[in-house]
């Protein structure tokens, strides 16, 4: 089982963190195990210093990712995290998909920049959309962890979708 980064930095296990506080948390904890810090140590405590502040850089990259602190969160319910446990996808979502792909695909082909931004900031916009409905469903009580994970494979799409929109402007710069 891997740590709980919620406990490594000290936070609240919730899905809508103050990212500010995150950051300081992290700046932190981060600052204490600084290697100059351990300098003159025996080699043992020098080490223990490195793996700790490595997984507190760990914990802090899961918490700030909208899909890691999802699956962190399902974790600590008990829901497994691999592709295979996954709900699978709406086929509606599934044609969007494959339509905005398609999309920004003949964009990238005629260089339609402002396509390209319209596909861009639609998909951003459901991406926010999501993550708000990934925390309203885990305030519930009890969580609604089924579609919690159906938001998180949602929130995948968008991911890569944005990606995809990325490395096309990055072709043509």
């Amino acid at each position: 089982m891997s740590p709980d980064p919620f406990a490594i930095l000290e936070v609240e296990a919730r899905f809508d963190l103050d990212m500010t506080l995150l950051e300081k948390r992290h700046r932190d904890i981060s600052r204490v195990l600084h290697p100059d810090r351990y300098a003159g140590r025996p080699a043992g405590e020098r080490q223990q210093a490195l793996g700790r502040a490595i997984e507190v850089n760990e914990a802090f990259r899961t918490l700030r990712d909208p899909v890691r602190r999802a699956t962190a969160l399902l974790a600590r319910h008990g829901r497994a995290s691999g592709e295979a446990e996954q709900p699978r996808a709406d086929p509606a979502l599934l044609m969007e998909v494959m339509e905005r792909r398609e999309a920004l695909s003949e964009a990238r082909r005629s260089g339609d920049r402002d396509t390209m931004k319209r596909l861009t900031d639609a998909v951003r916009e459901r991406e926010r959309a999501v993550e708000r409905d990934i925390a309203a469903s885990f305030e519930k009580d009890p969580p609604d962890l089924a579609r919690i994970e159906t938001l998180v494979g949602e929130l995948k799409y968008h991911r890569r979708f944005l990606d995809e929109a990325a490395a096309a402007l990055d072709d043509w710069e």
